[in-house]
Parts: C-alpha cells; sequence; structure tokens
C-alpha cells in the first residue's frame, strides 16, 4: 500500500486559504467538498484533515496527523513535542500587550498587579516570569478586546495584524511579545518513506516561495554596454546573454526584485537597455 503523508490544516479562516492557495500553487490539487473532513490529493501522496488551529499541534504530536500548518503562536502556545521544518511567509501578525488609549505607558512594570485577558495564558505567564511580573490573568475565548471596556480586564494580550480592532476598541498596543507566522510543523517519529514525501513536499513549497516578489526581465542592449548592464542585474548568479541577429547587439535574461523593480528600470534604461520585458515568475527550482 501507497505511504500517504496526513497534512493537517485550519478548518476555515485566513490559515486555511494560505494553506490551500500554497498546496496547488506546489502542483498539489485537493478533492474538497462542502462537509469532508478529509481530504485527498488526485496528484500527490498526501491527504488533507481539517482541524481547528489549537489542536493541530496536539494532533501532530500524537501522531494522528504526520504534519501540520499553523500559526507559531499556537505551536508556542500549546507547547507540543513537534518539529518545525519549515517557515512559510503568510498569515503574519504579532502578539502583543494593549491598554486603553487614556492611560499613560512607561514601561512593564505597568503590568505589575494588573489583569491581563488573552486567550494566550502560556506566552503570557512566560513572558511575565521573565520580565520579573506578578499579573493576574483572566483566559477567555474570543473578543479579548472588549475586555477593559467593559471592566473584565485592565489590558489585553492578543493578536495584532493591522490594528484596527485596537483602534475600535480605544485600546493602544505598548509591547511586542511574539511575532508570528504559519509554519510547517511535523511529528518527531516520521517512517522513512513519509519523510521522502515530507521532504518533495517542502522542495515544491521552497520553489514557490523562491518565486514571490521576483519577476524575469528580457532586454536587448549593444555589446559595449553589456558589462554595465549585467552590473545592475547580477541575477541568481549573473544574467544570461545571447547574441541577437543584429550585429553588435544581445538579448540579456535576469531575475530582479519586484521591491527594486522601478529604480533598477531607471538604471537600465540610462545604460542604454532597449525592448524591455518584464513576466512574472511562477516556480524557481535550484
Amino acid at each position: 500500500m501507497e505511504e500517504i503523508l496526513r497534512i493537517a490544516i485550519q478548518t476555515k479562516g485566513r490559515l486555511n486559504e494560505g494553506s490551500v492557495k500554497l498546496m496547488e500553487e506546489a502542483g498539489i490539487n485537493l478533492v474538497i467538498g462542502r462537509r469532508n473532513l478529509v481530504s485527498p490529493a488526485m496528484n500527490f501522496p498526501v491527504e488533507v484533515l481539517y482541524l481547528r488551529d489549537d489542536d493541530i499541534p496536539q494532533t501532530v504530536a500524537y501522531g494522528a496527523a504526520d504534519v501540520g500548518i499553523v500559526g507559531e503562536n499556537e505551536v508556542l502556545e500549546r507547547g507540543e513535542d513537534v518539529a518545525i521544518v519549515k517557515r512559510l511567509g503568510f498569515s503574519r501578525c504579532r502578539l502583543s500587550l494593549a491598554i486603553p488609549q487614556q492611560m499613560e505607558y512607561h514601561g512593564k512594570e505597568w503590568f505589575s498587579g494588573r489583569k491581563i485577558a488573552t486567550s494566550y495564558p502560556a506566552i503570557l505567564r512566560k513572558w511575565l516570569a521573565e520580565n520579573g511580573l506578578t499579573s493576574e490573568i483572566h483566559v477567555i475565548n474570543g473578543s479579548v478586546e472588549i475586555s477593559p471596556g467593559i471592566g473584565l480586564s485592565d489590558a489585553i494580550f492578543d493578536i495584532v495584524s493591522s490594528g484596527s480592532t485596537l483602534v475600535s476598541n480605544r485600546l493602544k498596543e505598548v509591547e511586542t511579545v511574539v511575532t508570528s507566522e504559519a509554519v510547517l510543523i511535523a511529528n518527531h517519529a516520521l517512517s522513512p518513506a513519509r519523510r521522502e514525501i515530507l521532504d518533495e513536499l517542502i522542495f515544491r513549497l521552497e520553489s514557490v516561495q523562491r518565486s514571490e516578489g521576483k519577476k524575469y526581465i528580457l532586454l536587448n542592449a549593444p555589446n559595449h554596454k553589456i558589462g554595465e548592464i549585467s552590473a545592475i542585474l547580477p541575477g541568481m548568479k549573473s544574467p544570461t546573454v545571447m547574441p541577437l541577429a543584429e550585429p553588435g547587439w544581445s538579448s540579456v535574461h535576469s531575475v530582479i526584485s519586484e521591491k527594486d523593480f522601478w529604480e533598477v528600470i531607471g538604471k537600465l534604461k540610462r545604460a542604454g537597455a532597449e525592448g524591455i520585458l518584464v513576466v512574472p515568475i511562477e516556480k524557481m527550482i535550484f
């Protein structure tokens, strides 16, 4: 019987959307039904198990799933014995302490003796201990941000993405404790066959990640300008240069970062580049 790698992902939400998109970009086509708890893949030896995000670390640690895609904050909070094998770069957020906007804040000592509402007591407890602070932790599942406004707590410790939720509840972020993103976690006792499938999965995911924010650029340049243009376009190793049918001219191919795009294009034009063509990259395989 063929070995299958079981992957646990969030049932719904941003992590689910990001996980499914990443697998699709890696060429893994899932059979997704409206009420399915498990989705097999048609063209890769994996199946996906849908769970609450806070159940994923334990499910992987106990071996009910071989690997999982989950927020690093959940891994830290649950404290399960799993390996983080790959950082995935999406669903970025931070776990921060926030207090009412009208309160003056002069440092961490503000929290001593205060009541803090959170859904992440383990991470908060560790931070308080590291800073020699004693606070009362009030555990709440959901809608943590309303706690100070209704007199349930003096402050909150919660996930922050854009910060708009804090502003709407008249809170301000004062301490960032943990930064988090989606991570791929694995059980420590994977069989050699499943480890091999995981390695192939990681290879595919890395190929997708390398292409993010990158553009493939092609241009024509007079041969006496190739040295100057090549210095602007180092590429992965060095630009590819191919002669054109017209004597004295060559085609130069390379990869540039999207964040440097307009600055690089300006330099190329000033260096004599013509017929510049820029196209997206789907995968980069080394």
